[in-house]
């Protein structure tokens, strides 16, 4: 394959389309979310994740599984945790089995922030999604969104 190969043209044509539908969806969410509860999507993310430990075996995530799961390094998640158990809704403290380990909790006021800020993340995900549809470059990807989100939606009823 050459570098003007249409397979390879073709792919990133792709993955620049897939960038700029993450990045429109991003930006709308961020700005909703600062306006809204002052937080920040990777804020708001790191309360969601957090907020869906439980207490027994594999309820609570490390440091690492947080960081894959907001998609930031373990060094960046540790910062964000610091930021926002700084603000009183996050706490910290060791591992009961293993003092080597540290487990973050949500606290009574990040959970009710969350709760007052899920309904502004959803509704401005289905605004940025629904404004990305109307673009012929982005409207295929946001089908395929919409369809892993179809999909999901009776594992989680059931």
């Amino acid at each position: 394959m050459t570098a003007t190969d249409p397979a390879l043209t073709a792919l990133a044509s792709g993955w620049g389309a897939l960038s700029l539908l993450h990045s429109r969806i991003e930006g709308h969410i961020e700005r909703a979310l600062q306006s809204g509860h002052d937080l920040s999507v990777r804020e708001y993310s790191l309360l969601d994740v957090l907020s869906r430990q439980h207490d027994g075996e594999g309820g609570h995530l490390q440091m690492k599984q947080v960081a894959d799961a907001v998609v930031l390094s373990q060094s960046a998640t540790t910062r964000l945790v610091t930021r926002l158990e700084d603000r009183g809704l996050l706490s910290r403290y060791l591992c009961p089995t293993d003092r080597r380990g540290i487990y973050t909790n949500v606290s009574e006021a990040g959970l009710k922030l969350l709760a007052e800020a899920r309904p502004t993340n959803d509704a401005a995900l289905r605004e940025a999604l629904d404004e990305a549809a109307r673009n012929p470059e982005l409207a295929s990807l946001v089908e395929a969104v919409e369809a892993i989100e179809a999909v999901d939606a009776p594992a989680a009823a059931g």
